[in-house]
């Protein structure tokens, strides 16, 4: 058989976030994790972007399974829009189960979807061709593994997301006697973490921030707030300890840190003293030296906890003279802006923010220079593949790969949508493939598209000129335009501008009279000259013919 395997990276490949890959060997399919990203600043009305996963709606009988590296939203977050369409089980760690269980309970997904769990260690025979050796790694949250995948053109090692953390919140360190038993079979192609490329020497451990917040729990004066990703199991952990250790009642606020806290409580990752947790109602009525709230919205969503509280508008607390906040996160890129905003909004309250600038407050749950050099030497792969970065990442990747000694020609740096073919003998990047962002706007997943975003740019950038023409059976214009204007100039220095306005549609009329076919577009034309000549504005102009 010549048959080759295929890599795809539909997502995480030139960009930080919405991980997935697709593994294809002949008939069949492995997809590796479907996550989010966030939207950028000109995506107005975006709540998430997901994965282009066309190319799996032809496929969809090949594809044998739905492997989940952790439960983070850029790995999980799009499983209740892709699941719509793939009918394949999923594949999780306990916790990572979990996680899932919680977000597709609050999904409008209607069918059912199969959660089989297995544990770091444990192999899966997957179809015909593929057995999966997952393999314990330390990251930012519990539970996390990588894949090892054996197929008949040899072995593929996926790293997913994470670091060499030798005293990780979880005490349990990385599978380090794994990777070095991979290398010793022979590993044909490395997929790994690019995220933090550009990063020298090691990443702190997790274990660090715990003197930062005892330090900040012993001096803070009164409340302090939390905000946090919702599935950071561990940083919940350590919050609950600290609490407990000086005398805090601890309240969980957030729909999705509660669902999630419970769910890990229940499964025995979350430890919590039932004395220390408190109903959010109830914090009133205690002193704010003795409160501790966890909080969801550590990248200024303006729906989550932390962005209503900035704002002033949330309906059960309001930011207090004297409250620590805190930041437990780093700032996604492309939310940089939203981030501070938030925090600028939260000390113009009164409070006092704590952020990854400018306190201890989080490490980074990735590979830095040196732990990617581990790696590396630990697997010694024929190729490699960086994944999970923006191409400034996944090209520093390829830099260090090559100083460690893989030829160039074997390191294939591609964004998403390019396939990779992989024989023992031959890596060949393919070409590219068409697609690009599927948008989340509400209950809508795909509907929306850049001509859209380009017009609701245009709208908040320039406003709406819209003009309601009425015409008899002579093409003559009976009575006057109706005119609105929104968003485009102010209404003291309308009236001149709409009597132009007027006169034009009544030049345009005349002049193309008994010429019905195509006279709305001659008029928005016309009128979109005359008003950037009028204000050097471009607002959206549309005529409507009755």
């Amino acid at each position: 058989m010549n048959t080759k395997l295929r890599i795809i990276p539909l997502g995480g490949c030139g960009e930080i976030g919405k991980n997935m890959t697709v593994i294809e060997y002949d008939d069949e399919i492995l997809v590796i994790d479907a996550g989010i990203m966030f939207p950028q600043n000109d995506m107005l009305g975006v709540d998430a972007i997901i994965p282009d996963y066309k190319y799996l709606l032809d496929r969809l009988d090949n594809i044998v399974a739905v492997l989940i590296t952790h439960g983070h939203e850029d790995h999980v977050g799009a499983l209740p829009h892709v699941m719509r369409d793939i009918d394949a089980p999923i594949y999780a760690t306990p916790l990572t189960v979990g996680l899932i269980d919680v977000k597709m309970r609050r999904s409008p997904l209607k069918k059912e979807v199969q959660l089989i769990t297995f544990e770091a260690g444990d192999t899966l025979t997957l179809g015909k061709y593929f057995t999966v050796e997952p393999f314990h790694v330390a990251h930012s949250i519990p539970d996390c593994v990588g894949f090892g995948i054996t197929t008949p053109a040899g072995l593929v090692v996926h790293t997913g997301d994470y670091k060499f953390d030798h005293t990780p919140a979880d005490g349990w360190p990385p599978d380090y006697a794994k990777l070095a038993e991979f290398s010793q079979r022979g590993v044909l192609c490395l997929l790994a973490d690019s995220t933090n490329a550009d990063r020298p020497g090691w990443t702190k451990s997790e274990k660090e921030i715990e003197l930062a917040f005892d330090k900040m729990f012993r001096d803070a004066p009164g409340r302090i707030i939390v905000a946090s990703f919702a599935s950071l199991i561990s940083r919940i952990q350590l919050v609950a300890d600290t609490a407990e250790k000086y005398g805090r009642y601890l309240a969980i606020t957030g729909r999705s840190m509660r669902d999630n806290t419970k769910m890990a409580m229940d499964l025995g990752y979350l430890t919590i003293d039932e004395a220390t947790l408190i109903d959010i109602g109830d914090i009133s009525s205690l002193p704010p030296q003795r409160v501790v709230i966890m909080a969801t919205g550590s990248q200024g969503e303006p729906s989550a906890v932390m962005g209503r509280l900035a704002r002033g508008n949330h309906n059960r607390l309001q930011i207090e003279e004297g409250d620590t906040i805190v930041l437990s996160a780093h700032a996604i890129p492309g939310n940089e802006e939203l981030v501070y905003r938030t925090i600028n909004q939260m000390f113009r309250r009164g409070a006092n923010v704590l952020y990854e600038n400018i306190a201890d407050v989080h490490v980074s749950g990735h590979a830095s220079q040196e732990e990617m050099k581990l790696m590396i030497n630990l697997v010694r792969p024929k190729y490699l593949l960086p994944i999970h970065g923006e191409l400034r990442h996944l090209k520093q990747h390829a830099v260090m790969a090559q100083e460690l000694g893989i030829p160039a020609e074997n390191i294939a740096v591609i964004e998403n949508g390019t396939p990779l073919e992989l024989s023992d003998d031959s890596l060949q990047i393919m070409p590219r493939m068409r697609g690009g962002y599927i948008f989340v706007d509400g209950e809508s997943v795909g509907e929306i598209d850049w001509p859209v975003l380009r017009d609701r740019e245009k709208l908040a950038q320039s406003g709406l000129f819209f003009a309601v023409i009425s015409l008899n059976g002579s093409s003559q214009m009976v009575g006057q335009p109706e005119i609105i204007s929104r968003g485009f100039i102010d209404r003291r220095d309308e009236e001149a501008l709409m009597e132009g306005a007027k006169e034009k549609i009544d030049q345009m009329v005349k002049q193309f009279a008994g010429q019905s076919q195509g006279l709305s577009k001659k008029i928005e034309d016309a009128l979109s000259r005359y008003l950037f000549a009028e204000t050097g504005r471009r607002p959206i102009v549309q005529v409507v013919i009755k």
